[in-house]
């Protein structure tokens, strides 16, 4: 695999495929936070960094300069609230097109002038709405959003549509659906944060058996909690299609105020470590969600380079070196299960619905 990415190199290839990279490379390393990193360089809570696409496109540049500095082989582009659904709440609904196609030819500029292959993926986030009959979504209106933001995104240049951070299977269902229509790999990722669920109760062996129904490229986890979490929801992958690629790309942990600031605990060791294991159980694209940094992607950048792949650790093992997943929510799955605090689990839940990527 290295000959081939020497190979790929030397030929000054300006834009690799999916499939390229993938043969050049055991794993592939995503990038890391793009809103927190925003958070940052100033972005203030609450206004929507899509906009910076266009009023601050040297940061946006320069943060995508980072991951691929860093070790980043896909990085994707910041258009994570760029549905009609989304901007609507910042009187922007008309300028889905615009900011999106910004988010993606400058993630494009960056990746092309890199010194080895580097794919450029456009983040698809979730619209903000419930469904019918919980809510007032329809399938055809979110599939009409997504398909203009994923449209937008495909003439910016992305090499793959990637949706994330998705609670319901509907709205996997709806954007995977939009996405297709571009003729691009697609692939998704959902939350698994409620006692190992997502936010509308899915399971992971359940995301598994649908992924492979609707045909997607690449399938996994985002965000969440922390590694040890994200780690078990991905433990429950093992038996897709062995043609899809599976995505791991875990926060660095849990989101702590102090001082004024917000502060993850997650070190670049632990993300290292985190690295490692997904790769061991399987993974083929690994990065970080909320709280990943630089820093922390060049410690998962040398972790895969320098050790060699071994076989799936065991569960302990897993828990030694991460911690122990769910330890503060209930999982059903296992029998030594901790009960959660109701309360508890209703900020996680409220949290997760306003948080960015």
């Amino acid at each position: 695999m290295a000959e081939s990415l020497e190979r790929l190199k030397k030929e000054k290839v300006m834009k690799t495929t999916l499939e390229e990279l993938a043969a050049a490379r055991e794993v592939m390393l995503a990038d890391g936070a793009t809103g927190t990193n925003l958070f940052k360089a100033g972005l203030e809570t609450g206004y929507p960094p899509e906009l910076w696409n266009v009023e601050r496109a040297d940061t946006i540049t320069a943060l995508y300069q980072e991951f691929v500095d860093a070790g980043s082989d896909v990085i994707l582009t910041n258009s994570f609230g760029g549905t009609s659904f989304r901007l609507k709440l910042h009187a922007s609904e008309t300028r889905v097109h615009e900011l999106n196609l910004a988010a993606a030819r400058l993630a494009r500029q960056v990746a092309d002038k890199a010194d080895r292959p580097v794919l450029v993926a456009g983040s698809i986030g979730p619209i903000g709405e419930l469904f019918s009959p919980l809510g007032m979504l329809t399938p055809e209106a979110a599939e009409a959003a997504f398909t203009e933001q994923a449209e937008a995104l495909a003439q910016g240049g992305v090499d793959i549509i990637w949706i994330e951070t998705m609670s319901a299977l509907e709205e996997v269902r709806a954007a995977t659906i939009a996405a297709q229509k571009t003729g691009l790999p697609v692939m998704a990722t959902m939350t698994f944060d409620t006692a190992g669920r997502s936010m509308m109760g899915i399971k992971p062996t359940d995301y598994k058996d649908f992924a492979a129904e609707i045909g997607l490229q690449g399938f996994g986890a985002n965000c969440g909690i922390g590694p040890a979490e994200l780690i078990d929801s991905i433990s429950h992958f093992d038996a897709l299609n062995q043609s899809s690629f599976v995505i791991a790309k875990g926060n660095c942990g849990i989101p702590a105020y102090i001082d004024g600031e917000i502060h993850y605990h997650g070190t670049p060791e632990l993300m290292a470590e985190y690295a490692l294991i997904a790769r061991d159980l399987g993974a083929h694209i690994i990065g970080g969600c909320c709280g990943t940094s630089s820093e922390h992607l060049q410690a998962m950048r040398t972790a895969l380079d320098t050790t060699p792949k071994g076989s799936p650790p065991p569960a302990e093992d897993i828990a030694n070196r991460l911690g122990i997943a769910w330890r503060d929510l209930a999982d059903a799955r296992s029998s030594d299960a901790r009960s959660s605090d109701a309360s508890e689990g209703r900020v996680r839940r409220r949290r997760r619905t306003a948080k960015t990527r």
